[in-house]
């Protein structure tokens, strides 16, 4: 889906060199640093055997944040793309208590598992009754204890910051792969920032690849670390449903949607501010934890839009909402935490055929293009309820855009996602193999 890119003396370097309006295909950059090599017995099982893969994660699956529908999503796609995976996650205890009893994380999702993919629990947390004390090292001891034949062999998939340090110094032959959320050198307070630096330093010098979940992040870790052996920029994904209902474009400004979490960069207040300028529309907002919801709720004007708190609903529940709704909004403040996001919430607003209303930052840019949104100055109340007006008023304005997204939509499948991905791994492979 991507080609590689080798960069030679001299060769300037931009991750967004390709349209970032059509970012998804797998963007592969070969770095400056020579890479240690595999021992001579996985370099033939490479080359003669189908690839497995241990993805990890040293949290709870099941997770109510995005990222653990990302997760078993990346690794189902990567399953259905031939690649034999174990996910080795911390389990959600179950109603034995043991940790063995754990929650099936894929029925959790209803996400078919396929045949390929196994479940490894890894606790990350002492047994009972110290269970309340939990950590990483936990994790990666277990990890260690439960894995060994798979951190031996690789690769391995670690997206967590810590986890990809400890591999990194304690395992230094392990072939690993980095995906990067964030640039935590940016994003965490100033007293952890030299901190979360050292670690990052690490991991992209160590890693086999990094995956960027979007450009601007690939950009900024370059930037900060220099080029990893392989860099690549693959975006999140969705599961877009083959047929929508009809929607009621005639009346969109009675069928306006947010659906995501409350924390401040996700400009949610914004959105309820802008509320209180838009009388006769009818605004649903999904997610959110109580505290937030009581403190949305006490901010809200009577004489502006009807604000429905629907809270936290099952992802399936959140997809049902978002196909019959007609507007959606991404009101992001600009912020570090938006700088490098690449948002879940924002595909499934395209696969939904939902018109969007967007804060014009580059990070959402690289998705859509300047006639894909109606895009607003982030952080500004009333221009964010003049960009709502703007489709509520002229639902045939809204409907052509929401028809466009949804045609969009198709280039970021989770399968098209989990193609890129064993694209990266190949490539990682194939690099190592020639050292």
């Amino acid at each position: 889906m991507g080609r590689a890119h080798g960069r030679g003396p001299g060769r300037a370097h931009d991750p967004q060199q390709h349209s970032p309006a059509r970012l998804p295909g797998s963007r592969h950059h070969l770095g400056r640093r020579a890479v240690r090599g595999l021992p001579d017995r996985f370099r033939a099982k490479a080359r003669l055997s189908a690839m497995r893969l241990l993805y990890t994660f040293p949290e709870p699956l099941p997770l109510e944040r995005a990222r653990g529908l990302q997760v078993v999503q990346t690794v189902a796609a990567l399953g259905r793309a031939g690649v034999d995976v174990t996910l080795a996650f911390a389990p959600v205890r179950g109603p034995g208590g043991a940790f063995g009893a754990h929650v099936d994380p894929f029925a959790h999702y209803a996400i078919a598992r396929p045949a390929g993919v196994t479940l490894a629990a890894v606790p990350r947390s002492l047994p009972w009754p110290f269970s309340g004390v939990h950590s990483n090292r936990l994790y990666f001891a277990n990890l260690q204890r439960n894995c060994a034949k798979g951190l031996a062999a690789g690769p391995v998939f670690v997206r967590h910051l810590k986890l990809a340090a400890n591999i990194a110094r304690r395992l230094p032959e392990a072939c690993f792969v980095y995906e990067a959320h964030e640039v935590f050198g940016d994003t965490a307070t100033p007293a952890r920032r030299e901190e979360n630096r050292v670690l990052e330093r690490t991991v992209i010098a160590a890693a086999g690849a990094v995956i960027a979940n979007s450009a601007a992040t690939a950009r900024r870790l370059e930037a900060l670390y220099g080029g990893p052996a392989l860099l690549a920029v693959v975006p999140n994904g969705v599961a877009r449903p083959d047929a929508l209902p009809d929607k009621p474009w005639a009346d969109a400004a009675r069928h306006i949607v947010y659906a995501g979490s409350f924390f401040p960069w996700k400009g949610v207040g914004e959105l309820v501010d802008a509320a209180a300028r838009l009388p006769g529309c009818h605004i649903a907002l999904i997610g959110g934890e109580p505290q937030r919801i009581a403190e949305m709720e006490a901010s809200c004007s009577p004489d502006g839009a009807v604000i429905e708190f629907a809270g936290r609903l099952p992802h399936t529940a959140v997809m049902a909402r978002l196909a019959g709704a007609c507007i959606a909004v991404l009101p992001n403040r600009e912020d570090t935490d938006s700088a490098f996001t690449s948002p879940i919430k924002l595909f499934e607003y395209m696969a939904a055929g939902c018109a969007i209303v967007a804060s014009d930052l580059p990070a959402l840019r690289e998705v859509l293009g300047e006639n894909e949104a109606v895009w607003v100055k982030p952080g500004d109340a009333a221009a964010l309820a003049a960009g709502i007006q703007a489709l509520a008023s002229d639902p045939q304005r809204a409907r052509a855009l929401g028809e466009r997204v949804r045609l969009r939509s198709g280039e970021f499948t989770w399968d098209a996602r989990g193609s890129r991905v064993k694209a990266v791994l190949e490539d990682m492979l194939r690099m190592k193999a020639r050292q």
